[in-house]
């Protein structure tokens, strides 16, 4: 066999192996994250446990300070909110005593966004009291969190559930 009749050869052999791989199936990838900023990691940990201690005890005064005016919530069952105040007031009226939230442990990660804050994107469940043996899904939230002198704010949640 020539040289030109291998290399085709190899050539039409990977071609075949590769037509019988399974094209719907795909691979996890396992990464790990790893913070690149500790400090800043450590900040948002501790800001959304500040925000959702509040959520979770009906403390309105915390979530109004840690919520920007400038807020855009997107929720995939509730559509877009753009008001602070609406917020609150729904939360106040169909969350207070009712609801609580309970961050997966590891899930959290966190990322700057150079000259405005972080991106903290991670897993939680909701427990709601008045149907206590419906089940907590995991579900999966991204916030913007805004640095302005050293004030952190949420301007952006995504919530899908």
């Amino acid at each position: 066999m020539d040289s030109i009749s291998v290399v085709w050869f190899f050539y039409f052999s990977i071609f075949c192996f590769s037509c019988t791989l399974n094209p719907n199936k795909v691979e996890a990838f396992n990464t790990k994250y790893v913070p690149q900023d500790l400090e800043l990691f450590n900040k948002i940990v501790s800001l959304d446990k500040e925000l959702f201690d509040a959520y979770n005890t009906c403390d309105v005064a915390t979530q109004d300070s840690l919520i920007s005016e400038d807020l855009e919530f997107y929720h995939d069952l509730g559509g877009l909110m753009t008001s602070k105040q609406d917020l609150l007031e729904a939360l106040k009226n169909n969350i207070c005593g009712k609801v609580t939230r309970t961050l997966i442990e590891g899930s959290n990660e966190v990322y700057r966004i150079q000259n405005y804050g972080a991106v903290q994107m991670g897993m939680h469940k909701f427990y709601n009291k008045e149907e206590p043996i419906a089940e907590s899904k995991p579900s999966k939230f991204i916030t913007i969190w805004k640095n302005e002198n050293e004030q952190w704010k949420v301007t952006r949640v995504v919530s899908l559930h």
